[in-house]
């Protein structure tokens, strides 16, 4: 099961991870940074397998790629939203990060609830409620069981 950590409507990438971090050397330093001034405490209690659920827009503002590149260095296991900034939306799949598409589970859900993640399926499960969202193309979730592009176009088969 998965802890579900759940943020706003138009969450922006200086949210995730603000500029001045990005001066640090690598991703492994950034990572203690992520969402600092929406949740101060956010990189100290997410573990490996726990899932972010936002409502609209998440992921706007800026290009950068660290964004979703820290989420997934905390563990994130996944990102569902209402909908994403296309830009976000790329580079998560570009690294391997999941990001699924829920009309309603925002609405429905609490931080701290337990959820299972269901990616193959596109449904989400919190207690005795199943949620539809967006199944990715076998192609993105190809991609995504490489690590990411870079891997996936790296690989010898």
């Amino acid at each position: 099961m998965s802890k579900i950590f759940k943020f706003k409507n138009d969450v922006d990438t200086d949210q995730i991870l603000a500029s001045q971090y990005l001066l640090l050397p690598n991703i492994d330093e950034m990572k203690g940074h992520a969402f600092e001034s929406l949740d101060e405490t956010f990189a100290q209690q997410v573990k490996p397998g726990d899932i972010i659920v936002a409502g609209e827009n998440f992921g706007c503002g800026s290009s950068r790629e660290q964004a979703p590149s820290v989420l997934k260095a905390l563990g994130v296991k996944a990102i569902i939203a209402g909908s994403f900034a296309r830009i976000f939306y790329r580079n998560a799949i570009n690294i391997g990060l999941p990001v699924l598409v829920s009309a309603d589970l925002a609405d429905n859900v609490q931080a701290g609830d337990e959820a299972e993640v269901d990616l193959g399926n596109g449904t989400v499960t919190v207690g005795d409620r199943s949620f539809t969202c967006t199944k990715l193309p076998e192609y993105m979730q190809t991609i995504l069981n490489a690590g990411g592009l870079i891997a996936f176009l790296n690989k010898d088969d």
